[in-house]
């Protein structure tokens, strides 16, 4: 029984790992492209149209969305959110078969 809970363990710790490595890759490979297209638009038109910052507004939701998701900073739908709502699925289950 302690080595079946403690492979669970591992594996929440293992997938959470994976989370972060995933969105921090995010996180470098849009502070690079980024900086690499503000280059590019400065080295065609000196900032006279900055529209790199088009590409690094669309791309910032979506490092945002990944970050909420990954730390869980959503506070309508979080972790504990679901454990809640989970458990009193649960029950409320459980509270029907006793009446069946």
């Amino acid at each position: 029984m302690e080595n079946t809970n403690n492979n669970n363990k591992y594996l929440r710790a293992k997938e959470r790992v994976d989370e972060l490595k995933k969105f921090y890759g995010h996180l470098t490979s849009y502070f690079i492209v980024i900086a690499g297209l503000g280059a590019l638009n400065y080295w065609v038109n000196e900032w006279r149209y900055m529209w790199f910052l088009w590409a690094a507004f669309g791309w910032g939701i979506g490092v945002i969305s990944h970050a909420i998701g990954t730390f869980s900073l959503n506070p309508f739908f979080g972790k504990d959110w679901e454990k809640r709502k989970i458990k009193e699925y649960m029950e409320k289950e459980n509270d029907q078969r006793k009446w069946q």
